[in-house]
């Protein structure tokens, strides 16, 4: 049984435009990651929470939220926040704030929605990509992130 260190699970960059570029960030970004527990109440009635994982194994499903606040004095347009997904876990999905997150399968070179996205066979054929492929997420920010404005983006994944 191979044990993850959850300090090497996620890494992220922030890219803002270049017309609010400043000195120091303008975004504050953190991130946590949590497994996925099923819980069983008194009535036999099962529900997922959100653990701090001690220990992580092959299967454990795990959430990665990153939480992000403006900490600057302007409003920060064109925001988009990378997220590559490391080596010991595959992507299952989007949490909150799907509606603007896009994915690469091709170590962050291209983004896209998965069910566009195609995979090259060594044939020279291609097929669908598929969740396990996917190698980068990215959240896009349309509207402007405001001074002090504070939010979370979450994607799930499972320990391979």
């Amino acid at each position: 049984m191979r044990i993850i260190p959850l300090t090497a699970l996620t890494t992220l960059a922030l890219f803002v435009a270049p017309a609010f570029a400043q000195t120091r960030p303008a975004i504050d970004i953190k991130s946590t990651v949590l497994a996925v527990k099923e819980v069983v109440d008194a009535k036999g009635v099962k529900t997922n929470v959100f653990v701090a994982p001690t220990r992580v194994v092959p299967g454990t499903p795990l959430v990665i939220a990153l939480k992000y606040q403006n900490i600057s004095k302007l409003p920060v347009t064109k925001a988009v926040v990378d997220n590559p997904i490391p080596n010991a876990v595959r992507f299952t999905g989007f949490g909150i704030k799907s509606e603007f997150g896009v994915v690469s399968v091709d170590g962050g070179k291209t983004y896209g929605n998965l069910a566009a996205l195609k995979i090259a066979n060594p044939d020279k054929t291609s097929r669908a990509a598929r969740p396990n492929d996917v190698t980068h997420v990215r959240w896009i920010f349309a509207t402007p992130i405001q001074p002090g404005q504070t939010g979370t983006v979450m994607l799930y994944g499972a320990v391979e």
